[in-house]
C-alpha cells in the first residue's frame, strides 16, 4: 500500500507542478486553447493520443469487445492506429492548421462560423458539444471505480473527487500548453504500463502461446459453435466488428477535443513527425489494450459478467498482479482518464465561450475576460460531469462502452463530414451541414431514447454511430448539390490560404 500511495503521490506532484511551471503561456486566448499554435510534434502527437485513449477504451472497450470478439478485438486496436491515427494526420492535419489559422478560429464551431459565414452553424455546433461532451465527460471515471477498489480498497467518490480537482488545478492554472505537456508524461506511462501489464497478465497464464491455447479451447454457444472462435483471424462476429472499427476510428476525424490538437501545430516538419509518433502510440496503446482484452474469457471463473457487467472484467485479469504493477496500472488508468478530461473540459469551455457567449450574451468580450469565462466554465463543466459519473455509479445506468458510444456518434456524426468538406470542396454548402447537424445528433438521441424502434443492427450506440459517420459522408454531397451555394468569391477567398507559395526540396517536388 505505501508504494502504490508514494506512485500516486509523485504522479499528481508532477501533475500540478507543470500545471503551474506553464501558466505564463496562459495570459491570453490564444496562448490558453493552442498554446500559442507553437505546439512541437512530440507533444501535439502525444496530446492526440492520451485524448483519443482513456479508461473508456482500457476498462470499457477492451473488456467488452475482448470478451465478444476474442483476440480478433486487436482489429480495433490496428484499425485505431491506421485509420484513427495515420490517415487523420495525414488527411486532416495541414489543411486544419492552416484554414484555421487563415481564419482565425480557436474551436470547431468557431470554424464552422468562419468558414461558412454563418452565426447559427456556430452556435448549433456549440450547443451539440455542450450536451453530448458531458456524459462522454462522466464516462471516463466509471473505469477507475474498480481499479481503485480493488488497489485500495476506497470508496471510488472519494477517487472521482480527487481526480477532478487535480486534473482541474493544472488545467485552470496551465491552458494548454500544461495539456499538452502533462499528457506527453501520461503517455510515457502509458507506453511502459500496457507492454508492462500485457506481459505479466500472460504470464499469469503460462505465456502467449499457452494463454492462445487455453483461448482455442473456451467455447460459448450462444456466441458461436464453431472451436477455437475466440482465438481466431476475425472473431465470432465480424460485422458488429467493422461497427467498433469505424466508430472508434473514423470517429477521431470529427471530434472537436481532436481535431482542435491539429490547430497548435508549430510546422509542417512537426505535422510528418507527429503522425508517425501518433500512429505509433496508437499502435502500442490501442492495439495492446484491445490484445489483453481478447484473453478475458480466461479470468470467466473470476468474473461473473452477467451480474457485474463487461466493466468488471479487466480488474479482474489484473487483481492478481503484484502490488508494484497494480499501482502501475492504476496511474496507467488515471493518466490515460486525466489527459482526456482535460482535453474534453477544455474543448467544452473554450467552446462555449468563444462560440456561444462571446458575441451573444456579452457582445463586447475581451480577451482577459474570455480567458476567465473559460477557467470558470471548466470549473463548472468538472462539476456536472463528477455529478453525473456519482449518479451513474450509484444508480448503475448503463456500461461505459454505451456512454460513450452515444456522445461519439452524436458529435463525430454531426460534424466529421461537414469539416472535412468544408476543409476540401469549395461548393459544400451552409444548408448541407446544417442537415447533417440534425441529422448526426438527431439519429443518436432517437437511438438513446427510442432504441427498440431501430433495425436490430442499429440499436447498438455503437453501430448507430459507425451509420451516422458514413451516411454523413453522402448527406452533406448531396444536400450541397441541390442547396444555395456560399459566394465564390468569398469562399476562393478562404481557399486562397492553400495557394500561398512555400520553397521546397527537390525530394519534395522537381523544378522545371
Amino acid at each position: 500500500m505505501i508504494i502504490k500511495v508514494m506512485m500516486l503521490v509523485l504522479f499528481f506532484g508532477v501533475m500540478i507542478g507543470v500545471g503551474f511551471y506553464c501558466r505564463k503561456n496562459s495570459t491570453d486566448v490564444n496562448g490558453f486553447v493552442l498554446g500559442g499554435r507553437s505546439v512541437g510534434p512530440w507533444l501535439t502527437a502525444f496530446a492526440y493520443g492520451t485524448s483519443y485513449f482513456s479508461a473508456v477504451i482500457f476498462v470499457g472497450y477492451a473488456g467488452q469487445f475482448g470478451w465478444k470478439y476474442g483476440i480478433a478485438s486487436t482489429w480495433i486496436g490496428i484499425g485505431n492506429a491506421l485509420l484513427g491515427s495515420m490517415l487523420a494526420w495525414r488527411v486532416l492535419g495541414r489543411r486544419t492548421r492552416i484554414m484555421s489559422q487563415h481564419l482565425n478560429s480557436a474551436t470547431m464551431p468557431e470554424f464552422f462560423g468562419q468558414r461558412f459565414d454563418s452565426k447559427a452553424l456556430k452556435l448549433f455546433a456549440s450547443l451539440i458539444v455542450f450536451i453530448f461532451m458531458i456524459p462522454y465527460t462522466a464516462s471516463l471515471y466509471n473505469g477507475l471505480s474498480r481499479l481503485f477498489g480493488m488497489a485500495f480498497n476506497i470508496d471510488y467518490i472519494y477517487c472521482i473527487i480527487l481526480m477532478a480537482i487535480l486534473t482541474g488545478i493544472y488545467v485552470i492554472v496551465g491552458g494548454y500548453m500544461a495539456t499538452a505537456i502533462n499528457d506527453f508524461i501520461q503517455g510515457i506511462i502509458m507506453l511502459f504500463g500496457i507492454v508492462a501489464v500485457i506481459l505479466a497478465v500472460l504470464n499469469s497464464k503460462g505465456g502467449f502461446l499457452a494463454a492462445l491455447d487455453g483461448l482455442a479451447q473456451v467455447s460459448d454457444e450462444t456466441v458461436s459453435t464453431t472451436p477455437g472462435i475466440f482465438n481466431s483471424f476475425f472473431g465470432p462476429d465480424p460485422i458488429n466488428l467493422i461497427g467498433v472499427v469505424i466508430l472508434t476510428s473514423l470517429g477521431t476525424w470529427g471530434l472537436p477535443q481532436m481535431v482542435q490538437k491539429f490547430y497548435a501545430i508549430k510546422s509542417e516538419k512537426s505535422i510528418t513527425k507527429g503522425t508517425i509518433i501518433s500512429t505509433l502510440f496508437a499502435g502500442v496503446v490501442a492495439g495492446g489494450c484491445y490484445f489483453l482484452g481478447g484473453f478475458g474469457r480466461l479470468f470467466s471463473d473470476q468474473v461473473d459478467v452477467k451480474a457485474e457487467g463487461f466493466d468488471a472484467i479487466i480488474p479482474a485479469m489484473l487483481s492478481n498482479l503484484s502490488p508494484a504493477l497494480i499501482g502501475l496500472v492504476v496511474i496507467l488508468v488515471l493518466s490515460a482518464s486525466m489527459s482526456t478530461l482535460s482535453s474534453l473540459v477544455m474543448t467544452s469551455s473554450s467552446t462555449l465561450t468563444i462560440d456561444f457567449i462571446k458575441g451573444t450574451i456579452v457582445k463586447d468580450m475581451k480577451d482577459k475576460k474570455q480567458v476567465l469565462c473559460i477557467r470558470v466554465l471548466i470549473v463548472v463543466f468538472i462539476a456536472i460531469s463528477v455529478v453525473l459519473a456519482i449518479v451513474q455509479y450509484k444508480s448503475n445506468v448503463t456500461f461505459i462502452a454505451q456512454l460513450m458510444g452515444v456522445s461519439w456518434g452524436a458529435m463525430a456524426g454531426a460534424f466529421l463530414a461537414p469539416f472535412l468538406y468544408g476543409l476540401y470542396w469549395k461548393k459544400t454548402t451552409k444548408a448541407a451541414c446544417l442537415v447533417n447537424f440534425i441529422f448526426g445528433a438527431g439519429f443518436m438521441t432517437y437511438n438513446m431514447l427510442f432504441r427498440s424502434t431501430l433495425p436490430a443492427l442499429l440499436q447498438s450506440p455503437i453501430n448507430a454511430g459507425a451509420f451516422v459517420m458514413l451516411a454523413g459522408l453522402v448527406i452533406v454531397p448531396v444536400v450541397s448539390l441541390i442547396t444555395p451555394k456560399q459566394d465564390a468569391n468569398e469562399v476562393d477567398k478562404i481557399f486562397s490560404c492553400y495557394n500561398k507559395k512555400n520553397e521546397v526540396p527537390v525530394t519534395q517536388s522537381l523544378s522545371d
